[in-house]
């Protein structure tokens, strides 16, 4: 669903497609990041793959900051370290070995999961709702457990658990 909202860019803010436009060659929730940007609503950004794109801000409205990007829109992309916020409470549905695959796989040196429950966090994440097709033979997937590496509590956080997995 679509809602307007006012945004205040930066040159060198994160920023994100929230709409694809075959005119400027961009997919929905593409990153990259203002190099230049005035008054008149003229941007310049520099695309995480090393292309530059230029468009006016009232022609292509479609701009959110990317600092922070959900598990489903970035899959296919890599960054150097990954913060994840898994909330224990939320529907089996979206907290699961899938969502557990993606959102860690994404950070190539490092990542980090906050969650509001540490207990329940390593079956939440071993849940596999793995689609069986209703004519083919049922077999047993092979357990999966995510275990913790270490784990140690962030001194500025009061409510959340920090868990810290490193990958590399």
């Amino acid at each position: 669903m679509y809602h307007e909202t006012e945004h205040a860019f930066s040159e060198g803010d994160r920023v994100q497609f929230t709409a694809p436009s075959k005119d400027l060659r961009v997919a929905n929730r593409e990153l990259g990041t203002i190099e230049k940007i005035n008054d008149a609503g003229n941007v310049q950004i520099r695309m995480d793959s090393g292309r530059e794109v230029v468009f006016n801000i009232r022609e292509h409205p479609h701009l959110d900051h990317g600092y922070a990007v959900t598990s489903h829109s970035s899959q296919g992309q890599t960054a150097d370290r990954v913060l994840i916020h898994v909330d224990t409470d939320e529907s089996e549905l979206l907290i699961n070995n899938r969502f557990a695959y993606v959102a860690i796989s994404r950070g190539q040196y490092d990542a980090q999961i906050y969650t509001n429950d540490r207990s329940e966090l390593p079956r939440d994440l071993s849940r596999d709702l793995t689609q069986r097709t209703a004519t083919g033979p049922e077999i047993e997937p092979a357990a999966q457990k995510i275990e913790p590496v270490a784990a140690q509590q962030a001194p500025e956080q009061t409510q959340n658990h920090g868990l810290e997995m490193g990958i590399g």
